[in-house]
């Protein structure tokens, strides 16, 4: 199963379009893909909750049940993110850009999944070794993809996921980019990175 993480309210738009492109490249190669959309789920930003044994010097900096036990203190989709990532073959992350920057649902799950697995004691990150295709799609101006990239692939390093495209679209591009994200996403599933069947 290879996961794709949507995150935009806007269904008729261009993130949900590439959304679908990458689910259409995976299920004509013969993968398997689940499309979950965070936008439309109940997720939410983190709390620094405070619950936590102190750490770094004796001061709690507002690490919870996240810190080593990888479970969060907030009733979400969070936890089924985070089963469903651990058994995935790959991930793709789909984000509108805002200001130059992954929504804010994006910026909710990427947090909080760091959160909760860069210090899982017990299993080691959900999303090391994934291979993860990043999508920022800017529909207004165009500008800002780089830097929404840049953002994901930071994340994709600090969880130890692999980073493999990095596919920035805009309403500009918007035909022949949707190709490559299917393209891209038909690779992921082929093995044509990393080795990884």
């Amino acid at each position: 199963m290879y996961i794709i993480i949507t995150a935009s309210p806007n269904k008729e738009g261009l993130t949900e379009a590439c959304g679908k492109a990458a689910f259409d490249g995976i299920t004509e190669a013969g993968g398997e893909a689940e499309l979950i959309d965070i936008s439309a789920e109940n997720l939410k930003p983190c709390v620094l909750c405070k619950k936590s044994k102190p750490v770094f010097g004796g001061v709690d900096i507002g690490w919870g049940s996240c810190f080593g036990d990888a479970v969060c203190s907030i009733s979400d989709i969070m936890a089924e993110l985070q089963v469903k990532i651990r058994a995935a073959k790959g991930l793709i992350l789909v984000s509108p850009v805002y200001f130059g920057q992954p929504s804010e649902h994006m910026q909710y799950f990427m947090d909080r999944f760091r959160r909760l697995e860069v210090f899982n004691e017990e299993k080691g990150s959900a999303a090391r070794g994934k291979a993860v295709d990043m999508i920022a799609a800017a529909g207004g101006s165009g500008n800002g993809t780089v830097p929404c990239l840049m953002e994901m692939e930071t994340w994709c390093r600090q969880v130890e996921a692999l980073p493999k495209d990095r596919i920035g679209i805009t309403r500009f591009n918007r035909e022949i980019m949707l190709q490559e994200i299917k393209s891209s996403a038909s690779r992921m599933v082929k093995g044509d990175y990393f080795g990884a069947k």
